[in-house]
This record gives C-alpha cells, structure tokens and sequence, in this order.
C-alpha cells in the first residue's frame, strides 16, 4: 500500500519499503505493523508504526534537509513549549531504493485542527498563542537563519513572483484583484528590523493536532527557523475569525506592522497552494481557499 502522491516528481514509499528500511536499519521494530496515514501534509510521507511511533519520509527533495533539523532541535525545544511536539527517537540513511534521510518518531495522539471540533475558538486562540510566546522566547544562539529557499521568516518581497503567478492562474477561482490588492498593501509594509527570533514557520490548522476540543500539539517542524516571526501569525487566518482572531493577537501583542505581514504570509501561503495541489490534496485546498476568503474579507473591511 502506497500514500497517495502530491508531486510530480516526488519519491514514491510503501509499506513494503519502510518495512525493508526498518529491517535493514531499525531491526528491533521492523516486525510492528505499518499504516500509512493520509495526511493533507505535502512535505513528508507518513506511516505509523505500531501503536507509539511514526515513519516519516521526505516526499520531495525541498523536505530532505528538514530530517536533520528536526532531529537536532526538537530535543532541545520541546521542554521549552507548552504543547507537545514531535519527539525524534531515530534517523535513518538512503537505502533500499530510498534515496534520503528519513526518521522515526513518537506518535502524537490527537485530530488535526483542519477537521476537529474546537468548541472555544477564543480558548485555542490563546493556547496557541502561548506557544508562539514561548517559541519566540527561546535563546537562538546556533539556530538555523531564515533563507530565502525556505521563504519563511524573510521578506514578503522574496515570494513576489509565485504569488504574481498564482494570482494569475486563478482568475475565475478568487476575487484576484482583491488578491492583488491585498498583496500590494501586504508588500508596502515596513520589515522586521529587531533581532531575529524563533518561528515554527508553517503554523497551519495541519499542523495543530486537536484533544478534548483544545490545541494539545503542534507537529511538522520543516520549516522552524529565526528571522521575522510574521510567517506565524498565518494561523489567525486560517483557523480563526473575528472575535478569536481578536484574542489572538491581544494575547501576542503584536503590533500593527508584525500583523499586516502576517496577513501577507498568511495570503501567499494559500494563494500559491492552491494551484500547485488543486488536483491532489483538497483537504489543504479547502483549507487554503477559507484563509484566502479570510484574508480578502479582512482587507475590504480595512483590517
């Protein structure tokens, strides 16, 4: 059984695969039973692994350089946060036909927040907030810089051209010259100009896995870094809305110009995903068409 592609050129896995991976590497769990778990993630093919662990496999070769950093920063974040986060137990070499690191780690229960029932958005929209807080607090001595290849916690001027495209290519799907407009106002605001903090750098409803109607974790740390921490506040578009969106940036106090390029994270995000997946993950297409609607009614309403 295979986990069903996303990219064109991305490398195909199977349970087939990660049981030899296992066998060749991992010997004391390569007789557990193997799962493949659809996901609307794009970076990393996932399977779970008995009952406490998970295999991830970079999918694409943007993804491979993640595996490494995961495995040498989460260890060191996690005490530090108030959710939970992936916890790296092993890491893996190229084998069997398998080209890149991959690596196992502990499963973390929970629902992702693009599907759970959150009965207290304004409750979540602290909790999350508090993770934010205490990420960016974290000493960032040796921490990975912001670069332009990952395209969060830089400038918004260095996604300009996807986005122009993306605007282009879905005319008829989205109001684009509110899209433009938003953009345009989104890229006229002034840069970060204070010293470089941590970012998870993709803090989606994906990634924000949901227990007892509460943010209980926060998973997929590809593209954790230091650098503006803008590219966070994506969440307040994607997940929430008025009154929540409200007590999420009181609970950060953030200030105007932070907020206005988060927005403008929040937008290029989902304007350049959607075209890229419409075909093959329409849970993340779904979810990146409502932060899009978001971010427009915001603009026309002057927020």
């Amino acid at each position: 059984m295979t986990v069903p592609r996303m990219h064109a050129d991305e490398v195909e896995t199977s349970v087939v695969l990660v049981r030899r991976l296992l066998a060749a590497q991992f010997p004391r769990w390569a007789d557990l039973p193997i799962t493949p778990v659809r996901s609307a993630g794009t970076d990393n093919a996932i399977y779970r692994l008995g009952i406490e662990l998970v295999v991830r496999l970079p999918r694409i070769g943007w993804a491979v350089a993640q595996v490494e950093k995961e495995h040498l920063w989460l260890p060191r974040l996690a005490p530090l946060l108030p959710l939970a986060v992936p916890v790296p137990l092993a890491q893996g070499t190229p084998g069997e036909g398998y080209p890149s690191p991959w690596a196992v780690h502990r499963w973390l229960e929970g629902e992702s927040a693009v599907e759970a029932h959150i009965p207290d958005l304004c409750q979540a929209a602290r909790d999350l907030a508090e993770f934010v807080r205490a990420l960016q607090q974290v000493a960032t001595t040796g921490a990975p810089p912001a670069t332009e290849h990952n395209l969060r916690g830089v400038s918004l001027g260095t996604r300009e051209a996807s986005v122009r495209a993306a605007i282009a290519s879905l005319h008829g799907l989205i109001d684009t010259d509110t899209a433009t407009a938003a953009w345009e106002v989104a890229l006229a605001v002034p840069e970060w100009d204070r010293p470089p903090v941590w970012f998870h750098g993709d803090l989606l409803p994906g990634n924000v896995l949901v227990q007892r109607g509460r943010p209980s974790a926060v998973i997929d740390f590809g593209g954790l870094g230091v650098g503006d921490p803008a590219c966070d506040l994506m969440i307040a578009w994607s997940l929430f809305s008025g009154e929540s969106r409200d007590v999420f940036r009181a609970s950060l106090g953030v200030d105007d110009a932070t907020w206005a390029r988060g927005r403008g994270h929040a937008l290029a995000q989902a304007l350049v995903f959607v075209p890229y997946y419409l075909k093959t993950n329409p849970v993340g297409v779904r979810a990146a068409r409502r932060a899009i609607e978001e971010v427009l009614a915001d603009h026309r309403r002057g927020g």
